[in-house]
């Protein structure tokens, strides 16, 4: 990829990506989201959920640090919806990734203050419905055992990454103002995204195998059925 053509190749998106109106209507947007996460978020925060929201977001916030290299002038990083809705739940884990981004765009000046909007409903609202929405589809297939859970893990995050980088076209085709083509964003987008989701799927069942190994409790996305046998085994 051409160091000057401007899209997002770790979703972060920045200033100027697209227009004013599509800014601020996306973070309405955003705005409307978090508030139903923070009012949905009451009901499954706990002794257990609130010590691993903390956990999840350090985590995540640790990592997205750290990009790994998909193509020649390309890299990712985790994006984290389909980890947190796993370990923590949607709406705690829509917050845990809203806290991330600001902490990044404030601080570390990664993702653009404009785009905040964007990327908070890129990654946090929409890669973590994404990712809850496969995982609890699967959840049959991670009751199975230990493989299973991880299945569930990876493929949760691959298609959390590629939805959550169709949201980005999305709001491109509505108010793109970077000056490649839409065909050319989509493409790019889709491409590099379906590789980060590759990635992202490995480290996501990596994370959530480590914790159903210790602590299977504690994920969110096992509660209220048997614990998967392997996973016991594990424990024990």
């Amino acid at each position: 990829m051409a160091p000057t053509t401007p899209v997002p190749l770790a979703m972060h998106m920045s200033d100027g990506l697209v227009n004013a109106p599509t800014a601020v209507g996306f973070g309405l947007v955003a705005l409307v989201g978090l508030a139903i996460a923070v009012r949905r978020a009451r009901a499954d925060l706990d002794d257990r959920t609130a010590p691993m929201a903390g956990l999840v977001t350090a985590f995540v916030f640790a990592v997205q640090m750290i990009n790994f290299p998909i193509l020649p002038g390309a890299s990712g990083h985790l994006l984290g919806g389909a980890l947190v809705a796993i370990l923590v739940g949607p709406w705690v884990g829509s917050l845990c990734i809203a806290i991330v981004l600001v902490v990044q765009a404030f601080l570390f000046a990664d993702g653009g203050l404009t785009a905040l909007g964007t990327n908070i409903v890129n990654m946090a609202l929409v890669g973590v419905l994404v990712g809850h929405l496969v995982a609890t589809a699967l959840r049959p297939l991670a009751r199975r055992g230990r493989s299973g859970l991880l299945t569930t893990a990876f493929v949760a995050a691959l298609v959390n990454t590629v939805v959550a980088a169709l949201a980005f076209v999305l709001e491109y085709a509505i108010g793109g103002a970077g000056g490649a083509s839409l065909g050319t964003v989509a493409a790019l987008m889709l491409g590099l995204h379906v590789l980060i989701g590759i990635g992202e799927g490995v480290i996501t069942a990596a994370t959530v195998g480590a914790v159903a190994t210790v602590r299977p409790d504690l994920v969110y996305l096992l509660r209220g059925t048997a614990v998967p046998l392997e996973v016991r085994r594990s424990a024990s």
